[in-house]
């Protein structure tokens, strides 16, 4: 079982040499933060808080850019959360070249991002969903196994009570 670990986390392809429960190669901290995340089901916080900060960050820049018409700190976070969502109520628009340099950055990276996440989380569940499905194959296939096990001992003992009564006849 050590042995098993050892090869593991060295990443061996050797037939046999795989533990039992899949695990990634190589995955980066954020990677391995987000697929545990995900298999854990507290990904919907992560996901508010990044888009909470997102929000705060373009809405204190826009702040800074585009005072006219943003004139305070909680106009321009409102402007960025609604175009971050990709929603756009139209209440509050910048109209310095600036403030629409910004609000085109926000609104690719609200687009790009709600995409990227939905692709993301997807992916992650999926994954987790056919790790366990592989863990539940392969607990499947030992029992199987066990079972053809149990049935050739039978079997063989079956077998073997033949041969003494056929050797005893012989002798007999």
């Amino acid at each position: 079982m050590a042995r098993r670990r050892r090869l593991a986390r060295r990443g061996s392809d050797a037939p046999g040499d795989q533990p039992d429960t899949p695990t990634p190669r190589v995955l980066g901290g954020s990677e391995r933060w987000a697929q545990r995340a995900v298999e854990t089901g507290r990904v919907i916080p992560y996901l508010a808080g990044a888009t909470v900060a997102v929000s705060l960050l373009a809405g204190f820049i826009v702040t800074l850019i585009d005072r006219e018409d943003f004139p305070t700190f909680g106009t321009g976070v409102w402007w960025s959360i609604v175009t971050l969502a990709t929603v756009g109520y139209g209440d509050v628009v910048p109209h310095t070249a600036w403030g629409r340099v910004v609000g085109s950055v926000v609104i690719v990276f609200g687009v790009t991002f709600l995409s990227f996440l939905t692709a993301v989380v997807t992916s992650y569940f999926v994954t987790a969903l056919q790790e366990r499905a592989t863990l539940e194959e392969r607990r499947l296939r030992r029992v199987e196994e066990e079972e053809t096990r149990a049935l050739l001992r039978r079997l063989d003992e079956r077998l073997a009570a033949l041969e003494g009564k056929l050797d005893r006849k012989a002798d007999g």
